[in-house]
Order: C-alpha cells, then sequence, then structure tokens
C-alpha cells in the first residue's frame, strides 16, 4: 500500500539524480534517499526515465506533490539554459515532460534556488527575514535570492561581470583548485565577490554552500564583509529538500 508522505524531492545533478520523500515539518528525510546516476546523454527522455524510477521506487500517492530540480534556469516550467545536462533541455518544457510521464503535477525549478529554500526554512537562515543570499561555490557559483522568505527565482548571480572577468572564472571552487590557489589568494577573490553583492543587494544574512562550505572555518574568516556570513547546513540534502517544500507550500 502507498505510503503518505508529505512531499517527494528529486534533485537532478550532472552525475546522480537523488531523490527521497521529504518530512516538512523537520525538514528531513522521511527515508534514506535512492540515487541513480545521471544518463550519459542526459537528455530529457532519458532523465525522465530514471525520475521515473525514483518516484516508483517510493510508492508515493498520486496527491503527494513531487519538486524536481535541474541545474538551469526555468522559467514557468520551461527550461531556459543547460549547466551538466544535455542541451536539448534548453525550450524543453519540464513541467508538462514530468507531469506527463509520472501522471501527477510536479514543480520544477532551479537547483540553487531549491537549496536556498531549504536553508531559509530548515538551514542555516532558518527564520531570517530581510534578503538572504546563498552561494554555492563549486564548478561555478550558483545563487538563490530570498527575500523575507520569498524566493525571487533565477537569480544568476554568479555571472557577475567583476574587473573584466564573469566572476564564477575567478571565484569558484574551481577557479582555486584550477589555478592552484593558497587559501589567502581564494579569500581575496572571494572578497571581492561578496563586496560587490553586497553593494548591489545590501543583504542580511549570506549563506555558502557547495562541498567546499565543510571547510568554511579555513577561508570565512578571511572576508571583511559588513554582512554576516555562514556556511550552509543542509549540505547535499538541501535540492531534495527544498524542492520537496516548493512543491508542497510554493515558497
Amino acid at each position: 500500500m502507498s505510503k503518505k508522505y508529505d512531499a517527494l524531492g528529486i534533485d537532478i545533478g550532472g552525475s546522480g539524480i537523488k531523490g527521497a520523500p521529504v518530512d516538512l515539518t523537520k525538514g528531513a528525510f522521511a527515508e534514506d534517499r535512492l540515487r541513480i546516476a545521471t544518463p550519459e546523454r542526459s537528455t530529457p527522455e532519458a532523465v525522465c526515465d530514471v525520475v521515473e524510477q525514483v518516484v516508483d521506487h517510493f510508492d508515493v500517492k498520486k496527491g503527494v506533490p513531487v519538486g524536481i530540480t535541474v541545474p538551469a534556469a526555468v522559467t514557468h516550467g520551461v527550461v531556459r539554459t543547460a549547466a551538466n545536462i544535455d542541451s536539448a533541455w534548453i525550450g524543453t518544457d519540464a513541467a508538462a515532460l514530468f507531469a506527463d510521464r509520472l501522471g501527477r503535477e510536479v514543480h520544477v525549478v532551479n537547483d540553487a534556488d531549491a537549496a536556498g529554500v531549504a536553508e531559509r526554512y530548515y538551514g542555516a537562515a532558518k527564520g531570517h527575514d530581510g534578503v538572504v543570499v546563498l552561494t554555492t561555490l563549486g564548478t561555478g557559483i550558483g545563487t538563490a535570492l530570498l527575500v523575507d522568505g520569498h524566493l525571487v527565482p533565477n537569480t544568476e548571480l554568479g555571472h557577475l561581470e567583476i574587473d573584466g572577468h564573469d566572476a564564477e572564472t575567478r571565484a569558484a571552487d574551481s577557479a582555486r583548485e584550477r589555478e592552484g590557489l593558497a587559501v589567502e589568494e581564494w579569500a581575496q577573490r572571494l572578497q571581492t565577490y561578496y563586496s560587490r553583492l553586497e553593494a548591489l543587494l545590501w543583504p542580511d544574512l549570506f549563506v555558502v554552500g557547495g562541498g567546499v562550505s565543510k571547510r568554511a572555518s579555513e577561508y570565512l574568516p578571511l572576508l571583511d564583509l559588513r554582512t554576516e556570513i555562514v556556511p550552509a547546513r543542509l549540505k547535499n540534502k538541501a535540492g531534495i529538500i527544498g524542492a520537496a517544500r516548493l512543491a508542497a507550500k510554493g515558497n
């Protein structure tokens, strides 16, 4: 018999597609997540096959909301860009595609936006009103902007032009690795990046996600900002949890 869950979240990444039912009161997985490798050619149909496997694995009732992240800008369910997924996604009505395949309504959201929502309601930014900016420092810089708990979707603030460069090409974790930067050298670049965000947005809080957030004690103390800046707490659970919340509650 199907189990009653609050919502199901699915996080589509470049290497893996992960999903789990989510307890929206606790902001935690209701069961262990399932991970299936992303197809080598990650076309919409191929990815949809895997998403269907994840949903079927958890035997989710038809009325349970399903949230799905993609590493792309999404407007009204339509994918507008393609990062770490096949370019065939561009222009695809992902919401309609998933809804047709799964036989249920779904909410499709940018992966950084989902992580930002999760951190706002269950993680490092819990209870913080005002302007909250989440950044993920990885291959690029993903961003999420929330104002009094409401998501402003599809901000691409990792692509700000600073000193003639796309910011993420200089300040992402991949740049640190590629150029063999010492922590102090990387912190100088982060200082430049976050100072520009401060000047443009006047945020109340920065939350720093991505894999390097677990090493935040090495570089965050080197930054001199007027805005409080803290590491994310939910790590790789954030996308699933945020997608589930957005599907169920809309923010």
